[in-house]
């Protein structure tokens, strides 16, 4: 049994460095979304100060703290970016879907350990980031270890439901070879909804509500807010609650879809 697990364990591993070294084989792209990302903050910052110009709070929110989340949320931004829509195309249309279900390992969970190298990667890769938030526009680091628990295990679970969502998602590609305009719009609501943007107490009430009804506010909105001390630590065991229930149902939703969908696999139309 605990052979097993090893050898199991080997298998993912290996998956999610491969993962890993994709996304670091370029050093170009990484020197552009430096420049890109650090263009964004600085369009961010100051625009937000002149929101503040004339006044201390919005929303109950101090130009500091709303700072704060919104140069969190541009560290993070990047991993919004990974979906499993282009992924799929690619597997099913090139037919390297049937080595993939044939490998000795789940599809689904070995996906999962590549998302979460991905993850893990892209947060590795913002750290020049983060140190330019830090040191050129005041970013104010949480000092508590207890803050930054949270904070990760929060993070974690939203990834999760994330990744189960767009795994249902990713299915549509069985239908349709064509998924690029789908893709840009679920980055798109998935930014706006999911609070990479503004935070979601700035919205009017009809969108705070349709925001409520997404899964995007489960992997940024909600681990900023416990990181930038909007959510006291006292109620995130409540909103690791309220995850843990997503993560529930989107994982049944997403093998339900799965089943059904990959009994329309089609490549080049054959």
């Amino acid at each position: 049994m605990i052979q097993a697990l090893r050898r199991d364990a080997s298998a993912y591993a290996a998956l999610a460095a491969m993962t890993s070294k994709r996304l670091l084989a370029y050093n170009i792209w990484f020197w552009l979304e430096l420049f890109v990302r650090t263009l964004s903050i600085t369009v961010f910052v100051y625009f937000w100060r002149a929101v503040y110009a004339n006044t201390n709070h919005i929303s109950s929110l101090s130009l500091q703290q709303t700072l704060n989340y919104i140069l969190f949320a541009q560290v993070l931004m990047p991993m919004a970016q990974f979906n499993l829509l282009t992924y799929f195309r690619e597997i099913i249309v090139e037919g390297t879907i049937a080595i993939e279900l044939l490998r000795p390992v789940r599809f689904q969970l070995a996906n999962y350990f590549q998302s979460l190298a991905a993850m893990a990667t892209l947060l590795f890769m913002n750290i020049p980031v983060a140190l330019i938030a830090w040191l050129g526009f005041g970013l104010q680091l949480p000092a508590s270890g207890m803050v930054w628990l949270c904070f990760a295990i929060s993070l974690l679970l939203g990834q999760i439901a994330l990744f189960f969502f767009d795994w249902a998602l990713g299915c549509v590609a069985f239908y349709t070879h064509e998924v690029w305009g789908l893709g840009v719009l679920r980055y798109g609501i998935a930014a706006f909804f999911g609070g990479a943007l503004i935070p979601l107490s700035f919205m009017p009430p009809l969108l705070q509500r349709v925001a409520e009804v997404l899964p995007f506010r489960l992997g940024m909105a909600m681990p900023l807010s416990v990181l930038t001390g909007v959510t006291p630590l006292s109620q995130t065991p409540r909103l690791w609650l309220i995850q843990l229930a997503w993560i529930l149902g989107l994982g049944l939703l997403s093998q339900i879809v799965f089943r059904v969908a990959v009994r329309k696999i089609t490549v080049f139309g054959g």
